[in-house]
């Protein structure tokens, strides 16, 4: 294994989640082993205690016995304790002695070492360096029974214990740490998938993701890139989009503004030919602030969702208009007499909007021409031209459709209207004649009622 590729499976998610199992699952295994070790020695030495009881209760008698053997009538109290006769097992002998009320021993068995039982002389149990002592008193006799056992033999039953719980543990480990890393691999590699899915994604392939059998976790993370992609791939239609408009609405006018500056040069600078020019770039300018209305409307960009004064709105918008001479005559303003309609909305979309319906039915409506606010949240410019055909009315909602040489942007105007109506989720609402009206085209934006 190469450097690079040991780091790389240090730093997986794989990696990280084997080590930390392993940790966990070790740490809590040794406590577990010392929790055993704890109560196996608590067992232990109880189980030895009770031996040691049980044998000191079963040989007092023939101990008591053995001395009165070993005495002999009369005599008085040796200065050296009487030794037992060698018990039959050697290896299982009982070391034991025993004690009058002044501490004098008065009989040993053959085995016991010297200074076994060097502790205090009282009922119960007592420890030194190397045994652990049980002593009893006769319930007649002035005489105390000593039984030792010793330490080690505890010990090593303590650690066979020990070693036989810890070894198991050594040799498991291993195999541990390798089930822990196939199953962290094995259920990790949904998320592996999962990646190669968004991976494969591009500007050309934006489709959502689709994985069957994604946990919860995942399924959620799976959701929010599907939406991130679908939001991805409505700015890039947004820019595709955009571009396509850009190259049909601009070429026209910058040929003419080409031409008429090439004319004026050839002729000298003629001021017709530059008056040409300047009118092209005029609408040059007029196209690019439509294109630059409907990208914004298309992706929906900061769309508020607030409380609109309609009544303000369309007064802000008419003032607009009213600052042109030419428009102020034609453009009319007509409020509710009582209340004031509001709608929910984005206040600079909707202006955008109102102010697309107005300029068409200025520019391409003729006669007089009204911004009409009603109840309970609607917007309607009305005109008194002579209107459209129902043919093409049915196709105005349509990009880029003219339905004369003079009529250049008419279809942008009303798709830009469309397009921010429909993120409004509101809608747009074209007759013509309007009713009542002999004549004439009209436009109702009915909106949300905050």
């Amino acid at each position: 294994m190469t450097p690079a590729s040991f780091a790389a499976g240090r730093d997986s998610l794989a990696g990280r989640l084997t080590r930390t199992l392993i940790l966990w699952v070790g740490g809590v295994w040794l406590l577990c082993v010392f929790a055993v070790v704890w109560y196996v020695d608590r067992e232990i030495n109880h189980n030895f205690d009770n031996e040691l009881v049980e044998v000191s209760h079963r040989m007092f008698a023939m101990a008591v016995q053995e001395l009165e053997k070993l005495q002999h009538p009369g005599e008085q109290q040796p200065r050296e304790p009487l030794i037992a006769p060698k018990q039959l097992f050697s290896e299982d002998a009982v070391i034991y002695q025993i004690v009058d009320l002044h501490e004098h021993v008065l009989l040993r068995s053959a085995e016991t070492p010297a200074d076994t039982f060097d502790v205090p002389l009282a009922a119960g149990f007592a420890n030194n360096p190397t045994w652990r002592i049980y002593t009893v008193r006769h319930p007649t006799l002035g005489l105390f029974f000593q039984v030792a056992d010793p330490l080690d033999e505890r010990r090593h039953a303590l650690n066979r214990t020990l070693f036989g719980l810890i070894i198991p543990l050594g040799a498991v480990l291993p195999l541990l740490a390798l089930v822990l890393r196939n199953v962290a691999r094995t259920e990790l590699r949904v998320l592996q998938e999962l990646a190669a899915e968004i991976e494969k994604r591009s500007g050309a392939d934006l489709s959502p993701i689709t994985l069957p059998g994604l946990p919860k976790e995942l399924r959620t993370v799976g959701d929010h890139v599907n939406r991130l992609l679908e939001r991805l791939s409505h700015s890039l239609d947004v820019e595709r989009a955009l571009a396509a408009n850009a190259a049909h609405e601009l070429r026209t006018p910058l040929a003419a503004a080409r031409l008429r500056l090439q004319t004026a040069l050839e002729h000298d600078l003629q001021r017709n030919d530059v008056q040409a020019a300047l009118d092209a770039l005029r609408t040059l300018s007029h196209r690019t602030e439509k294109l630059l209305q409907l990208s914004r409307a298309e992706s929906g960009a900061s769309l508020a969702r607030s409380r609109v004064d309609l009544v303000q709105l369309a007064g802000t918008v008419a003032q607009d208009f009213w600052q042109d001479p030419q428009n102020s005559g034609r453009l009319a303003l007509k409020v509710p007499d009582s209340g004031t309609p509001a709608a929910l909305g984005d206040v600079d979309a909707l202006a955008i909007a109102l102010r697309n319906l107005v300029e068409n039915a200025l520019r391409y409506g003729g006669g007089r021409v009204v911004i009409e606010v009603m109840g309970p949240a609607t917007l309607a410019v009305r005109d008194s031209g002579k209107g459209v055909t129902p043919e093409q009315l049915a196709t105005l909602r349509e990009r880029h459709v003219r339905h004369s040489s003079d009529r250049a942007g008419y279809g942008l105007g009303i798709s830009i209207v469309g397009t921010i109506v429909e993120k409004h989720g509101a809608k747009l609402e074209l007759s013509s004649p309007p009713a009542g009206a002999a004549q004439g085209f009209e436009a109702r934006i009915v909106l949300q009622q905050a």
